[in-house]
């Protein structure tokens, strides 16, 4: 079976969510007071899109399921019948939670010995909510800001030295490993966490307040941070030393970045496009009321020291680009277009496209669909396909490498 279909995907209203820019990139009416945080493009249990068949909404879960076909021989040798990839939009307007992702390995000993115990996978005590693991790629659309792995042990000893409260952690960063040093934080008492915390808190809030600190400069983060998730100075949490341990990454509006397995990471503020593994396993290391699990969490941790490799922004001519990253499970294309345009193709394995900016009419031998802004397409396998630009704009396209 090949063939393209209209597919759409479905809205996460997390708190930490903006209001407009997902409403406004999809073309939707705003509900008032309703947050905006992730728009899901896939198959995943939780929140599965939904695929137009001669006129029918039916869940694309269920239409792989009925054409196992459509993902192609590759995707299936590989994957079995499951769609491998996720794609999102996201809308950063308040700070995530530091968060890991487990290897594929960890995920299905981790999904096994909870359906043992029994835990509901609704639980907000549950860890894995399935038995995949979770690379990702985020492209930004905006200035995005985040956390990303631990920084040069050099570099966070600098960081400890410059703050006086800071230099009892810069004694035990001498004599321990970056995992014990990092476990012995996260175990922290509050009285411990205050003397660490609140000297700086302290020092910098009059600066914070009046716009004098720069975002390159982890007590900005802090501050920030406390502020918008309504932390208080006598409850504060082992999270917010992670700004002192962790790059703290820039990416301008294109660029991107790759979060391997186990690698601590948090996004702070911006738009991305986000595409990973199909998989909903998040292991939290702080900055959330959520359930934090530290013992799976220490189990899972990379803690190599990390330099940051950007993603380069795609080019701006028309054209495909495919971003680069080590994932075996998904990669992005971006394609440009301007009016009358065309660009042909086909697809080796199963593709999500999802319209950017403009407008654009995807067609093969049966089928012809126009989708603008927000708009959405399932491409099956082994199927011949012409993109043709209506209003200039670009594409991405989820795939296989």
């Amino acid at each position: 079976m090949t063939g393209i279909y209209k597919l759409t995907g479905s809205l996460q209203n997390y708190v930490w969510g903006g209001k407009d820019y997902i409403p406004n990139l999809l073309n939707i009416s705003k509900a008032p007071n309703q947050y905006y945080a992730e728009w899901w493009l896939g198959a995943h249990s939780s929140s599965p899109s939904q695929i137009d068949v001669k006129g029918k909404q039916q869940s694309l879960i269920d239409f792989i399921k009925q054409h196992p076909e459509v993902l192609g021989k590759q995707s299936r040798a590989i994957f079995g019948d499951e769609l491998a990839y996720l794609l999102k939009i996201l809308d950063v307007n308040k700070p995530l939670s530091i968060q890991l992702h487990p290897t594929k390995k960890q995920a299905e000993l981790g999904f096994i010995t909870e359906n043992e115990k029994g835990v509901d996978l609704k639980d907000p005590k549950r860890t894995y909510k399935d038995n995949n693991h979770k690379p990702e790629m985020m492209i930004a659309l905006s200035d995005f800001w985040l956390l990303h792995g631990f920084k040069q042990k050099a570099q966070i000893a600098e960081t400890l030295k410059n703050r006086p409260s800071l230099t009892a952690l810069l004694a035990k960063l001498e004599h321990q490993d970056l995992h014990h040093f990092y476990a012995d934080i996260m175990q922290a008492t509050q009285s411990q966490l205050a003397t660490w915390l609140l000297p700086i808190i302290t020092a910098n809030k009059q600066a914070y307040q009046n716009h004098q600190l720069t975002l390159e400069n982890p007590d900005y983060w802090l501050l920030y941070t406390m502020e918008a998730m309504e932390i208080s100075e006598d409850k504060l949490d082992p999270g917010l030393i992670c700004f002192y341990l962790f790059n703290i990454v820039h990416l301008k509006t294109g660029e991107g970045i790759y979060q391997d397995a186990g690698i601590p990471h948090a996004y702070l503020r911006g738009q991305n496009i986000e595409l990973m593994a199909c998989s909903d396993n998040v292991i939290r290391g702080g900055l959330t009321p959520k359930h934090v699990d530290i013992p799976a969490l220490l189990e899972v941790i990379d803690c190599r020291e990390i330099e940051p490799k950007i993603i380069s922004v795609a080019p701006q001519q028309n054209g495909s680009f495919t971003y680069k990253t080590a994932a075996k499970d998904f990669a992005l294309e971006n394609v440009r277009y301007e009016v009358n345009t065309t660009a042909e193709s086909k697809a080796e394995n199963a593709m999500i496209l999802l319209v950017m900016q403009g407008s654009l009419e995807i067609s093969e031998k049966q089928t012809a669909l126009l989708l603008n802004q927000g708009e959405s397409a399932f491409i099956c396998a082994d199927t011949e396909y012409k993109i043709e630009g209506i209003k200039t704009g670009y594409c991405v396209l989820a795939k296989l490498p």
